[in-house]
């Protein structure tokens, strides 16, 4: 009898127990229920929807509230990636508002830290179902890891004048920003059901997801939504132009609205109405990059970037920012030593040959010191002057590194001389690194660990820093530090800083009138 009463009482206790503590398998969101799965100690929720399908109608407009549903709604599945080009992973839709969360609460009481990814592809890409940025790895250091879906392409980012006249606001084209401001508004409100805390949020993200975490810390509609932001090849820091050049992407509405007016004449129409009426696979096709891109319409985006920094008129939240040593090692570049002299007279006016001699081409080859201008210009220059501006008129803690992480090519390879092109650090973030592939090496797994521990800790603290990593120096005016990040993370000075002043006496020109004027 006493073994009996000792099983009873037993059983109660789990009873009692089972019912104090709510499970998150099944969760209570804005529109309905929705049941995640158990995976290797997490319980993971893929393509919950947070907002109204942007179809029909809703083409071309602000994303709106979720649609409800009945009973509960099984999300053990990638929803469909929005629609692109090519063939992304779990498919393509017009249907693409969703996202994905991976966390380790056991209960909806633990508050843990939040990290939410932007995944990068020009603003004509992408896809929250890479396997590559799965937030398995991340969330079991502790965090509630969440994948945020955006609309890409001209289904993101089409500026017209009728779908300005439509707006409440007079602007349009920025779809693709509200669909993460959504996002983050939906993460606000829903991800404490998961053991999230809505007042601990990071956002991070690379290439156009990074150069978005930018934006979104200089946009008023962002502001509160998040306390840090992580940046990877990332930042939004130069003038706007007619012309596209790398790092100089950004147009005002009333451009971008001029191609608009282009995009509607390649369809043959007259009307948006019309072409909200087409087929998504029979609207004009924008091959390759720069198809679409963000504008500075004085509502999401209310000025250029750099003039917001100088003034302080941004969210001042904790950030880490950096790029990588050969940014621009694959992507399309001058073939001969006169092309490339060419194209930067072309792009640089005045400064051609000071760039031309602190970036110095060969004789008769166009080597990694020439290609670094293009890199510094799309990405490094951005990094390094968002961590300057900062630092000099907020209050918040910066943290600026630089990638170096790549095999040691041999003299006689092609690959000699190359450093860690574009992309190249993310399965370091995400620990996703092939441990299969004899390329793979015990530095790159170290450095995985290391780099995903920063990038944990820094949502948790607003500090990388831990007693087990290498210091990471805050960046300031008096202390211009990065971390450079090899196969031995250590405190460096900033690579190149030379060179990158010599750019950014460029792009403090360019935002004069006269700038503004050569630029036309």
């Amino acid at each position: 009898m006493k073994i009996q009463r000792i099983v009873i009482s037993f059983l109660c206790l789990w009873f009692i127990t089972s019912c104090s503590q709510k499970s998150i398998d099944v969760v209570n969101v804005e529109g309905g229920s929705v049941q995640g799965i158990k995976e290797n100690n997490l319980t993971v929720f893929k393509g919950i929807p947070f907002a109204a399908p942007p179809v029909n109608e809703l083409r071309w407009k602000a994303p709106q509230p979720v649609n409800t549903w009945e009973g509960v709604k099984n999300t053990t599945e990638f929803a469909a990636s929005p629609y692109q080009l090519g063939n992304p992973p779990a498919g393509k839709s017009e249907d693409c508002l969703y996202l994905n969360v991976w966390t380790p609460a056991q209960s909806p009481d633990e508050n843990l830290p939040v990290l939410v990814w932007i995944y990068g592809g020009g603003f004509s890409f992408g896809s929250a179902a890479e396997p590559i940025c799965t937030g398995e790895h991340l969330a079991k250091k502790g965090v509630v890891v969440v994948s945020i879906a955006y609309r890409v392409g001209k289904l993101g980012f089409l500026a017209h004048p009728e779908l300005s006249a439509e707006n409440p606001n007079n602007v349009s084209g920025n779809y693709g920003l509200l669909d993460q401001i959504a996002g983050l508004e939906w993460v606000q409100n829903n991800i404490a059901a998961f053991g999230g805390n809505p007042d601990k949020v990071t956002i991070f993200g690379e290439s156009a997801g990074g150069i978005s975490v930018s934006m979104l810390c200089a946009s008023p509609l962002a502001k509160g939504l998040f306390r840090g932001a992580i940046s990877q090849s990332g930042g939004s820091f130069g003038p706007t132009r007619p012309t596209n050049y790398p790092g100089e992407n950004m147009k005002t509405l009333q451009q971008e609205e001029i191609t608009g007016k282009d995009f509607l004449q390649k369809a043959g129409l007259s009307s948006i109405a019309e072409l909200r009426k087409l087929k998504v696979e029979e609207l004009p096709i924008e091959p390759g990059m720069g198809g679409a891109w963000p504008n500075v319409d004085g509502y999401v985006i209310p000025d250029n970037q750099y003039k917001l920094y100088q003034k302080g008129e941004y969210n001042d939240v904790d950030v880490l920012v950096g790029y990588n040593s050969d940014e621009c090692a694959f992507f399309l570049t001058s073939k001969t030593p006169e092309e490339h002299i060419t194209r930067v007279h072309q792009r640089y006016g005045k400064f051609a040959d000071t760039l031309l001699s602190a970036y110095p081409v060969g004789e008769k080859t166009v080597p990694k010191t020439a290609r670094d201008l293009t890199s510094a210009a799309a990405f490094g220059w951005h990094s390094w002057t968002w961590a300057r501006l900062q630092a000099q008129t907020g209050n918040s803690n910066v943290f600026l590194y630089y990638f170096d992480q790549h095999p040691d090519y041999p003299k006689d390879s092609p690959m000699y001389s190359y450093g860690s092109p574009h992309g190249s650090e993310i399965p370091y973030v995400f620990m996703t690194l092939d441990k299969n592939n004899p390329q793979t090496t015990a530095s790159d797994i170290s450095l995985s660990e290391t780099m995903s521990s920063y990038w944990t800790n820094f949502t948790k603290y607003g500090n990388p820093n831990a007693d087990h990593l290498p210091h990471w120096p805050k960046f300031s005016t008096e202390n211009s530090k990065l971390l450079y990040l090899d196969a031995e993370p250590r405190a460096s000075p900033v690579p190149n800083e030379k060179s990158l002043q010599v750019l950014d006496a460029y792009f403090n020109w360019r935002i004069t009138p006269e700038g503004q004027d050569w630029a036309k």
